[in-house]
């Protein structure tokens, strides 16, 4: 019985001799694309400076409403309905987040005859929230978190959810953002 030719270079795999460098690291690496390229996703999220466009309602997953004030007493999305609403989620350690601060309460300023209400919430302790407010003396109204960020899709902070006088979500803006810059407050005013 003719024997089967088995070439002898690391080049092919050769079973019979256990010789299978090349294929092996050839294989890992394929093996490796394919992870990379299964749990790479496309993030289509929509610009802070969405210039000369009006921000329209998208049909989104309704915040349920686990938020509390700094008293203690629970604070629903749906108790602002009527007014435009931007929720910032934060968190004391974030430094993105204090970055910004001073730019959204100007902003907050200058929004004022704009029927909009500017909340910042944080998963934080109340007590953590309260220290930080006393000791940097930001004028903002803030809430206490109760849910779950992941389920909201939020994965780095801040993130700032933009509502609507009938409380729809009608923006997403991940990071920080420049809040009293004229195009910013421009795609504020036009919020509908």
């Amino acid at each position: 019985m003719p024997k089967a030719y088995m070439p002898t270079s690391t080049f092919f795999c050769n079973f019979a001799d256990k010789r299978y460098p090349l294929m092996k690291t050839t294989n890992i690496l394929w093996a490796l694309l394919l992870v990379l390229f299964i749990s790479c996703k496309e993030v289509g999220e929509k610009s802070a400076t969405s210039e000369g466009k009006q921000m329209e309602p998208e049909k989104v997953a309704k915040v349920t409403d686990q938020f509390e004030d700094l008293e203690g007493q629970p604070v629903a999305l749906a108790d602002y309905k009527g007014k435009k609403v931007l929720l910032n989620y934060w968190a004391t350690w974030c430094r993105p987040c204090i970055e910004e601060m001073p730019s959204l309460l100007r902003s907050q300023a200058l929004l004022q005859n704009e029927n909009f209400v500017v909340l910042l919430a944080s998963d934080q302790s109340v007590e953590t929230i309260k220290k930080f407010k006393l000791a940097r003396g930001f004028d903002f109204t803030y809430l206490k978190f109760n849910g779950s960020m992941a389920q909201l899709g939020i994965n780095a902070l801040p993130v700032t959810f933009i509502y609507n006088e009938a409380g729809e979500q009608v923006e997403k803006i991940l990071g920080g953002v420049d809040w009293d810059a004229p195009e910013t407050i421009q795609m504020l005013k036009k919020v509908r």
